[in-house]
C-alpha cells in the first residue's frame, strides 16, 4: 500500500473517516491475489478448476477421467448407463486435498462414456449412502417418468461452429438492455426454448434497437417456479430449453444482430436440495456452503456459500470464466449482491450511515469474492459488463478495485422502480412532486455508473402488478382497441412514457426493460405451481396483443422503439448526467439538458400551456427528435412535428406543452 489515499477516498470526502477500513479491505483482496497469482501464476489458471475436475477425455490414454472434490466422505463410486447403474463397481481413489478421482478406459474402439449417457456419484458418508449430481456436471437432464434429475454426459461429434468473429463488444458504451426469461418468452402455454427465443424474439429485441439482451435461469435449476434463483447445477445450460448447442445457437445469433448477452449470474446462493444440488455433498454439512445458521438463508429458503474457502473460490471463479469462454457471454448481472457483502443479508437494516458499509457486519470474504470475479471478467473480456444488484447503496460498488471498490461496471438503480410503485399506489398524480422524482432519478455516487428502469421483472411477478396494470387496471382488458376512447388508458398510457422516458435519460449511464413491459403486457408473471394447478397461462409473452394493428399496445411498442433510438443516436446515456434547466412546481413541467438534447416534460394532468418559455442552455435553432402525444404513440397530436423553435433574447425557448406529454428537443442550427 502506498501512503497515497486510494481513489475511492479521494473522490468522496466523507469516506474519509473509513479511510483505514476501506484500506485494509483493499490489502485483504490484494493478499489473496498476490497468493493466488503466485501458485497458480495467473487468477484465469486458478479459475480453471473445472478443466481439473469432473469429467475429461483423454485422448493419450483413450478414456475419460472423473475427479470430485469431497473431502469428508468415506467413499464415492461413479454410477450410470455405463455400468448399469452399479453401485460397488467403479470405485473412485482418494487422492490430496480432499480429491477423488477415477480412470475409464475405452472399452476396444468403444467409448466408455458415450455422448448423452447418464451419470451420478454415489457417495459414502457417515455410514450413509446418497446417489448425488457431480458438481461439475455440464449438462443435468430430468426423467420424464420419475422426473428424477441425472447428469448427463455431453460430447457431441462436431462442436458448435461460432460466426459471431465480427461481433464488437467495444463498441457498445451504453448498454441498453432488454431482459428476459426464455421460458415464458413464447406465446405458448408452455416452456419456450432457446431456438426459439433466437429465431421468434432476438428479431424482434433488434427491431426496438436494444443492444444489450440479459437472461435469466440459464443454469440448471429443479424448480421451474424458482425464476432460476435456485441454481443446483452451475456449469450446465437448464435442459427445459434446449441442449448446450441451442443455447450456443442463440448467443450467436445475437452476437450477430450486434448484442450483447448478459446473463443472471446467481452466486449468492444455491438450492437446498441434496439429490440435485451441492448441499451436504460429502457429508461434512460445511463443503460448499456455511456450517449451521450461517449456511441457510431463511428468507430465500436456501444454502449460502463459504467464500473464504479455496475450493469453494475456485468453484465460483471457475464458474464465471465458464460461460464466457465456454458460450460466449458478455458479462453478467450477479443477483443477491446485498445479500452476499451483509451477514445480516440486508434483511430489515436500514443503510442509514456509513458505518453500516464499512465496520456492521460487513462479509469481507464475499466482497473478495465479488472483486476477484470482477477483476477475473475483465481479465477475460476487457469490454465485459458486469452489473451489481444492490440495495444497500454501498460506496465504491461500480468502483474499479485498484482505487478501493468492489469492481462492477454498473449498479442497478433498484431505488426507481419502487419509488414508481409506491407513489402509484399511495399518491394521485396530481399530487406528484417533481422535485422529489427528479431527485430520486438522480441521486447516484459520482463516478459509479448505474443501470436505471422503471421496473424489471421483481415489480411484475405474482403479487405485484407491471407499471402498466398499476396505471390502467382491469380496463385493459376492455378498452384496448384504437377505436375505443377511454379515459383511464388515456391517462395510462401517457404516464407510461413519460415515466420510462424521464427514468432513461434522467436515472443513469444504462437502462434496463423487461420482456414485454415495453409495449405494457397487462399481467402478472406466475410461474405453473400447484395453488394454480400448474397452469402456464402467465408464464407467457402474449405478443398478438402488440401484434394486433387493432389494439393501443401499438402505439406503447412505437414509442419504445423511438426513445431508445434516441437515446442510442444522440449516445444519452454515455454523457454527463441530465442537467436542470427549468423545474416548475405549479405547473409540474421538467426541463433538462443532456448531451445537447432538451427533454421537456409536462406531468399536470390538465395544464396545456402555449408560449412555455425556458432559458436553454445554447442559442440557435431546434427541432423535435421526440413527441410522446404524436399520433403513432397514441398520443393527441397537439404538437405540430415540423415547428422550428428559435432561441430568443438571453437564450430563451417558447414552447408549446400539453398536458402529460413530452418534448425532446435537438439543436440543428
Amino acid at each position: 500500500m502506498t501512503e497515497e489515499s486510494l481513489q475511492l477516498v479521494q473522490d468522496d470526502p466523507w469516506l474519509k473517516p473509513y479511510e483505514e477500513d476501506i484500506n485494509k479491505r483493499y490489502e485483504f483482496y490484494v493478499d489473496k491475489y498476490k497468493d493466488i497469482t503466485n501458485a497458480h501464476k495467473s487468477l484465469k489458471s486458478y479459475a480453471s478448476r473445472d478443466k481439473e475436475l469432473g469429467f475429461h477425455y483423454d485422448h493419450d490414454k483413450k478414456g475419460w477421467w472423473y475427479r470430485e472434490w469431497a473431502p469428508a466422505a468415506q467413499q464415492l463410486w461413479l454410477i450410470g448407463d455405463f455400468n448399469g447403474w452399479d453401485s460397488q463397481s467403479h470405485a473412485l481413489e482418494k487422492k490430496e486435498d480432499g480429491i477423488w478421482e477415477i480412470f475409464l478406459p475405452d472399452e476396444g474402439n468403444q467409448n466408455v462414456l458415450p455422448h448423452q449417457s447418464r451419470v451420478k456419484v454415489k457417495v459414502m458418508a457417515n455410514d450413509q449412502y446418497k446417489d448425488r449430481i457431480p458438481a461439475y456436471i455440464n449438462r443435468a437432464v430430468q426423467d420424464e417418468q420419475t422426473h428424477d434429475f441425472s447428469g448427463q454426459i455431453w460430447n457431441p461429434a462436431e462442436p458448435f461452429h461460432w460466426t459471431d468473429q465480427s461481433f464488437d463488444l467495444d463498441a457498445i458504451k451504453e448498454p441498453i438492455i432488454y431482459e428476459c426469461h426464455l421460458g415464458m418468452a413464447q406465446e405458448k402455454e408452455g416452456v419456450g426454448t432457446y431456438r426459439e427465443f433466437a429465431d421468434n424474439i432476438l428479431p424482434r429485441i433488434q427491431d426496438l434497437g436494444y443492444n444489450c439482451v440479459q437472461f435469466m435461469a440459464i443454469k440448471e435449476h429443479p424448480y421451474y417456479g424458482s425464476f432460476g434463483y435456485h441454481v443446483s447445477n452451475f456449469f450446465a445450460p437448464s435442459s427445459r430449453f434446449g441442449s448446450p448447442e441451442d443455447l450456443k445457437y442463440m448467443v450467436n445469433k445475437a452476437h450477430e444482430m450486434g448484442m450483447a448477452v448478459i446473463m443472471d449470474m446467481v452466486h449468492s446462493h444455491a438450492v437446498k436440495n441434496m439429490s440435485e444440488g451441492l448441499n451436504d455433498f460429502d457429508g461434512s454439512g460445511h463443503q460448499y456452503f456455511h456450517e449451521g445458521g450461517r449456511g441457510y438463508h431463511t428468507g430465500w429458503d436456501s444454502k449460502l456459500f463459504d467464500y473464504s474457502k479455496d475450493e469453494v473460490l475456485r468453484f465460483l471463479l471457475s464458474n464465471v470464466r465458464y460461460w464466457i469462454e465456454e458460450f460466449h457471454f458478455d458479462g453478467y448481472r450477479f443477483d443477491g449482491v446485498t445479500s452476499m457483502m451483509y451477514h445480516h443479508h440486508g434483511d430489515h437494516v436500514s443503510f442509514d450511515h456509513y458505518d453500516k458499509y464499512f465496520k456492521d457486519m460487513v462479509d469481507w470474504d464475499a466482497i473478495r469474492y465479488l472483486q476477484l470475479a470482477n477483476v477475473l471478467i475483465h481479465e477475460l473480456k476487457p469490454a465485459a459488463i458486469s452489473i451489481a444488484e444492490d440495495m444497500s447503496g454501498m460506496p465504491g460498488i461500480s468502483r474499479k478495485v485498484d482505487e478501493g471498490g468492489v469492481g462492477f461496471d454498473y449498479r442497478l438503480g433498484m431505488g426507481i422502480p419502487d419509488y414508481w410503485i409506491k407513489i402509484l399506489k399511495h399518491t394521485p398524480d396530481e399530487d406528484w412532486d417533481i422535485h422529489q422524482i427528479w431527485d430520486v432519478l438522480s441521486n447516484r455516487r459520482w463516478k459509479e455508473k448505474t443501470i436505471a428502469y422503471s421496473e424489471s421483472h421483481d415489480q411484475a411477478l405474482v403479487g405485484d402488478k407491471t407499471l402498466a396494470f398499476w396505471l390502467m387496471d382491469k380496463e385493459m382488458y376492455w378498452h384496448m382497441s384504437k377505436d375505443d376512447d377511454n379515459i383511464i388508458i388515456d391517462r395510462g398510457m401517457a404516464l407510461h412514457k413519460l415515466l420510462r422516458l424521464i427514468t432513461a435519460t434522467v436515472g443513469g449511464e444504462g437502462y434496463l426493460n423487461f420482456i414485454g413491459n415495453e409495449f405494457g403486457h397487462p399481467e402478472w408473471i406466475d410461474f405453473p405451481r400447484q395453488d394454480n394447478g400448474w397452469s402456464y397461462k402467465y408464464a407467457r409473452r402474449q405478443w398478438q396483443l402488440v401484434d394486433n394493428p387493432d389494439l393501443k399496445y401499438q402505439y406503447l411498442n412505437n414509442f419504445d422503439r423511438a426513445m431508445v433510438h434516441v437515446m442510442k443516436d444522440n449516445h444519452v446515456l454515455s454523457a454527463n448526467p441530465a442537467q436542470q434547466l427549468n423545474m416548475d412546481a405549479e405547473n409540474k413541467v421538467i426541463i433538462y439538458e443532456r448531451n445537447n438534447l432538451i427533454f421537456i416534460i409536462n406531468f399536470h394532468s390538465s395544464h396545456s400551456i402555449a408560449d412555455y418559455t425556458f432559458t436553454s442552455n445554447q442559442a440557435g435553432k431546434y427541432k423535435a427528435v421526440l413527441i410522446s402525444d404524436a399520433p403513432e404513440f397514441g398520443g393527441h397530436n397537439r404538437v405540430d412535428a415540423n415547428t422550428e423553435y428559435h432561441t430568443l433574447k438571453d437564450d430563451k425557448l417558447s414552447v408549446y406543452i400539453p398536458s402529460r406529454s413530452a418534448l425532446v428537443l435537438k439543436k440543428v442550427d
